[in-house]
């Protein structure tokens, strides 16, 4: 495999080598669940998605971790507000979690650890981590003290000498001018009601960055291939775990640290706090269809800042009907010879996919060789060159390149019945039987008809197919 990514850590496109040969270790920050997760958080794990999925296309086995923080300043806020416990709260919004992971076909990680499920582990890290000096106690909480750990800052490029010793800092979120000592175990306080645990470090509760260094630690070991989530998490979250872990271990916590950008809406920032963003649920009211979200949540370079609109449903749905055009071309094409040449084609696409992808992640430039794909394959039907031979082969090659992509649907497109494919029939043969009969206003109205409908109709030799927009 020769991928390569931009790591973080060194600042610079670096040759991925995994610790083992074929085997990857890789963790993504999952989602805070004390609300329905936005489209730009979904965009990182749709990325973390991209990299898991090429990684196995290129012969790879991939353990993936991604943890769910059911534990930190807004999901016992939430609970309290409601007056309900902290499980059932955040059970809500893992279950919306799910759902939306499977509407937007991203695989499902191979492990979700709740931060609720691992307090004994933290609370030994941070035993651990008070006996080795990177810890203390103040004000009955426990903090990391960062002057102890020389390599603070690395991660997010931090000035050294503006680090503010000896100032802490409890809230789990705070600004990077906030470069202070940070909570690892917080004591129990009345807006906590009733969430804290009895331990060794007293009556309290984890923070927030303790969490991922306590379940990366336990199921990916001290040291592991790759790290991933969003810019925003660099600081302090991310440069806080390798303190943590680094700290306990004096290994590194990972080689490779990958961050995807910010998705923008209409040209800002999105997030929470501005109110100016969209769930899963949100674009599927306004008309979207889980496989478009995809489609438009992917496009651009993982490093780019990229800008969703929710009005651009039409060009996404253009796109994609480029690949449907293909496949129904494919379902009805007679002929054959064409099996050289079209492999060929297939060996070609496949070699600009893979140099694509293996440079940093370069999904535009993939996703056009695919795209060149559907050219050959279109221009192979047109001179009917694509038999039953041809048709398998072609979609196998398809199929491949969705085990990445996860949007074409080979066999969706071709195997899922339309509710309505009945109905459209009807009007099909209506519209050939007045025209048949040289009834040329009956045959445009049933045109305009379908049209209505998003159905496109198309005549080829003697028959006539339709699909959908």
């Amino acid at each position: 495999m020769d991928l390569r990514l931009y790591n973080t850590l060194t600042r610079r496109v670096d040759p991925f080598v995994s610790r083992e040969t074929g085997k990857v270790g890789m963790y993504t920050c999952g989602p805070t669940v004390y609300a329905g997760a936005h489209i730009g958080n979904f965009r990182t794990f749709l990325i973390s998605d991209l990299v898991r999925r090429y990684l196995e296309y290129s012969g790879n086995k991939v353990f993936w971790v991604m943890n769910l923080t059911d534990i930190d300043d807004k999901t016992i806020k939430g609970a309290n507000a409601e007056g309900i416990s902290l499980r059932e709260y955040t059970d809500r919004y893992i279950k919306l979690f799910f759902d939306d992971l499977d509407l937007l076909r991203i695989t499902r990680a191979d492990l979700y650890p709740r931060a609720t499920e691992h307090i004994p582990e933290m609370v030994s890290m941070v035993e651990e981590l008070k006996g080795k000096g990177h810890a203390y106690a103040a004000d009955d909480s426990i903090y990391y003290k960062i002057e102890t750990f020389s390599d603070y800052g690395k991660l997010a490029r931090l000035n050294a000498d503006e680090l503010r010793i000896g100032e802490r800092v409890a809230s789990d979120e705070y600004e990077k001018e906030d470069v202070r000592d940070f909570a690892l175990w917080k004591s129990w306080g009345e807006d906590d009601g009733p969430v804290y645990w009895e331990t060794s470090l007293g009556k309290g509760r984890p923070g927030w960055h303790l969490e991922c260094s306590a379940m990366s630690l336990k199921y990916l070991g001290e040291s592991f291939d790759l790290h991933l989530g969003g810019v925003d998490l660099i600081f302090p979250h991310h440069q806080n775990e390798i303190a943590q872990t680094e700290g306990l271990t004096g290994k590194p916590l990972a080689r490779y640290w990958v961050h995807s950008e910010h998705l923008f809406v209409n040209g800002q920032k999105m997030s929470k706090s501005l109110g100016n963003f969209y769930t899963v649920g949100d674009l599927i009211k306004l008309g979207w269809k889980p496989r478009e979200i995809r489609y438009a949540l992917l496009a651009g370079h993982y490093r780019t800042r990229t800008n969703f609109q929710a009005d651009s449903i039409e060009s996404v749905r253009a796109g994609l009907g480029r690949f449907d055009a293909c496949a129904v071309n494919l379902q009805h094409s007679t002929g054959g010879g064409g099996k050289i040449e079209l492999e060929q084609k297939i060996a070609e696409r496949d070699k600009e996919f893979r140099a694509a992808m293996d440079d940093d992640l370069n999904y535009p430039e993939a996703l056009a060789a695919v795209f060149n794909l559907v050219r050959d394959v279109n221009t192979l039907c047109q001179a009917r060159a694509i038999g039953q031979e041809e048709y398998q082969i072609a979609r196998e090659a398809f199929r491949k390149f969705d085990s990445v992509l996860g949007f074409l649907d080979v066999d969706g497109a071709e195997e899922t019945p339309d509710p309505e494919a009945a109905e459209i029939d009807a009007l099909v043969e209506a519209r050939n039987a007045a025209r048949k009969s040289k009834n040329w206003t009956e045959a445009d109205r049933v045109r305009d008809l379908l049209a209505e409908k998003g159905i496109v109709i198309e005549d080829r030799a003697g028959k006539t197919v339709w699909r959908r927009k």
